[in-house]
């Protein structure tokens, strides 16, 4: 067994005494990423599955209810392989539904609620989703060209305080335009489809571990998107190497689960793993630094999976207002880089210990993490999760290894890698060669067997820990009056980690109001992918002899206060 050792952040906090050491291979279980709910639910019925907002169910009560949802989508028509959207935020109804739809045998298609309508467009579209079920909140998402055959309805209204009811009521007036939510044959409530529903323990459909679960929309340009595609073996491998992570033991930890669903680190983190592990998971819809807290004294979770927006947000309220966040045994950061001085004054407050993770969507999501068992390295990715296998190769002619110590191109090669993208061939041999996955992103092996991330080989921004391509928002900037040219690049950010910012040409004739494209923006864009920072180029944009975008010069461009404004 390793020897635990202290965290080597200048010794502010100590690894938790444990006894284990994670294996470099694991044995996998043969059954559908369902069966990770069923698994816990045949192990400790009774256990606190997930709280929200007071309402509480047991592992053996969210799996009946899967095996509801599961029926009555069936009896309202869904078949096998058939896609299913969910378009939800963190709720029970989330898992539930999750569950239902692969005991039913379809493939769950995430939506963002961070979506506009054009987003949500063109991910049904891709992938024929004919059935979605939605916060009613969210309805004005789906008033697309494609819109789905029939929807269930999920409210939130009947689990909040009463004077919040109202405020609900009033926001769901102004974004969908009514009162009441009309029901119809392909329209109806969620809960109430669910009273027909009876649960079947058995179900009608097996799922193969090499079939389709998951579906989630990624990067791409506009007219060419992407979705992230998972198969039931993909699924439940990161499930298990995280459930290994974390000490191969069951029904001891609790879990802060406000991290998105919809987000593939959500997904795996917390709602797989957590079943993986038979954790009790506290949720909530949103991301609140007063009300995260609140949780963390009251119901004393132990893990905490994070973004380092969301470390940073709580370090500056925790330095005015001081909380008992001692339960924290530890927690692990990823989505973006997480700043050294940032760990070190979240374990401070907390007394845990913070590791930074690294992965993206087509690895469901996770390939490193920073160990909870022997000592870890500051400002690293950690060690690859048991059975990923990792390259760094030359970026020039992506084939070459490079020895430790020099940066290149990181390749992973693992079970939790993914089948490939939606309905597109040519972007999945790209992405995937000879079993290895090209992630994008320039790392080094430090001798020790660390990964360092050193920069991002595409010019990928990681906003708050969400994925934004510079196509999708330059090709909706261009479609806003009087626009002529526009470029985007990520700048560094200290809440966000980076922050979206355009650099825009107008036509001639066209003065600069800079009102109106924040306008347009908010018209067009999910939040995200907003300009922070707009800045006017009435030089026009540098380029090369060929006319390609030099998108390095725009990065070392410093802003001006006359020529930029932050958005809301």
């Amino acid at each position: 067994m390793s020897t635990v050792s202290p965290f080597a952040l200048d010794g502010v906090t100590e690894a938790p005494e444990v006894d284990f050491e994670v294996p470099q291979s694991l044995e996998y279980p043969d059954i559908p990423a369902w069966g990770l709910l069923d698994r816990a639910a045949t192990l400790m019925p009774g256990r606190l599955a997930c709280h929200y907002n007071d309402l509480e169910w047991s592992w053996e009560e969210l799996n009946l209810d899967a095996m509801r949802a599961a029926d009555m989508l069936q009896r309202l028509g869904v078949q096998p392989g058939d896609r299913v959207g969910i378009l939800l935020p963190n709720c029970p109804e989330y898992i539930i539904a999750l569950n239902g739809i692969w005991r039913a045998g379809g493939i769950a298609v995430a939506i963002s609620p961070l979506s506009v309508v054009e987003d949500v467009d063109k991910l049904l579209k891709l992938t024929d989703c004919k059935t979605i079920i939605c916060l009613d909140m969210l309805a004005h998402l789906l008033t697309g060209e494609t819109r789905p055959e029939q929807t269930l309805y999920v409210s939130l209204r009947p689990r909040l305080p009463l004077f919040q009811q109202i405020g609900y009521l009033l926001m769901r007036r102004k974004r969908v335009g009514s009162w009441w939510m009309a029901v119809s044959d392909s329209v109806g409530w969620f809960w109430d489809e669910m009273k027909e529903s009876t649960p079947v323990k058995t179900p009608r459909v097996v799922q193969k571990s090499d079939e389709p679960a998951y579906i989630l929309a990624t990067g791409g340009t506009t007219g060419d998107p992407k979705a992230v595609t998972l198969s039931h073996g993909n699924l439940v491998a990161n499930a298990w190497q995280q459930y290994y992570w974390a000490g191969g033991v069951i029904g001891k930890e609790s879990m802060l689960a406000v991290l998105p669903f919809f987000h593939s680190y959500g997904l795996s983190a917390t709602i797989l793993s957590g079943a993986a592990c038979v954790a009790s998971l506290y949720l909530d819809h949103r991301f609140n630094v007063r009300k995260v807290i609140r949780m963390i004294e009251k119901q004393r979770p132990t893990i905490f999976h994070a973004v380092p927006a969301m470390l940073v947000a709580m370090n500056a309220h925790l330095k005015k207002y001081p909380a008992d966040l001692s339960s924290i045994k530890w927690v692990m950061s990823g989505g973006a880089s997480l700043p050294v001085e940032v760990a070190r004054e979240f374990a401070t407050h907390t007394g845990g210990l913070v590791v930074e993770g690294y992965g993206l969507s087509e690895a469901s999501p996770v390939t490193h993490a920073g160990p909870l068992y022997m000592e870890s390295e500051a400002g690293t990715i950690g060690l690859p999760m048991p059975d990923t296998q990792c390259r760094i190769v030359s970026s020039e002619d992506e084939v070459t290894d490079l020895p430790d110590g020099e940066t290149g191109e990181l390749l992973v090669k693992a079970p939790q890698v993914m089948m490939g993208y939606w309905k597109n061939e040519e972007a999945t041999k790209k992405a995937i060669r000879d079993g290895w996955l090209y992630t994008g992103d320039l790392a080094k092996r430090l001798p020790n067997g660390f990964y360092k991330i050193m920069e991002r080989k595409k010019d990928l921004i990681i906003t708050s820990g969400f994925n934004v391509y510079p196509q999708d928002v330059e090709e909706i900037l261009l479609t806003c009056p009087g626009v002529a040219e526009a470029a985007v690049v990520g700048v560094p950010d200290e809440k966000r980690g980076e922050v979206v910012k355009a650099f825009l040409v107008m036509e001639s004739k066209k003065l600069w109001n800079e009102e109106e494209i924040q306008a347009w923006c908010k018209e067009h864009l999910s939040a995200h992918k907003r300009p922070r920072i707009i800045e006017h180029c009435p030089d026009g944009l540098p380029r090369n002899f060929l006319g390609k975008l030099l998108r390095r010069k725009l990065r070392d461009v410093q802003p001006e206060a006359s020529a930029e404004t932050e958005a809301e």
